[in-house]
């Protein structure tokens, strides 16, 4: 059986932006998020929930890069059919 070889400059160069450990759009998101939740409530309370979030998304990017960017297309592309309670299942929508 054949051993697959990965080199080191290929997977870089098709690796996703990342900062911190997350991909950098999912660092925006959650900076954009604890910050506007920081403004309304008056408290640095907000930063518990906006770390542990980043702290789940740096493991998960771990495994997989782009899991978070897949989730986002997934959500954007892949809502609710109208009848998912009755067949119990989802499709796409074009």
């Amino acid at each position: 059986m054949a051993q697959l070889e990965s080199d080191r400059l290929f997977v870089a160069l098709t690796r996703p932006q990342m900062f911190a450990g997350v991909t950098y759009s999912f660092f925006v998101i959650n900076g954009v998020l604890a910050a506007e939740l920081f403004l309304i409530l008056k408290s640095l309370w907000v930063l518990v929930p906006a770390l542990i979030l980043h702290g789940a998304a740096a493991l998960y990017c771990l495994k997989e890069p782009r899991i978070i960017d897949i989730w986002f297309a997934r959500s954007r592309h892949c809502g609710r059919v109208p009848n998912h309670r009755l067949w119990r299942c989802n499709s796409y929508r074009p």
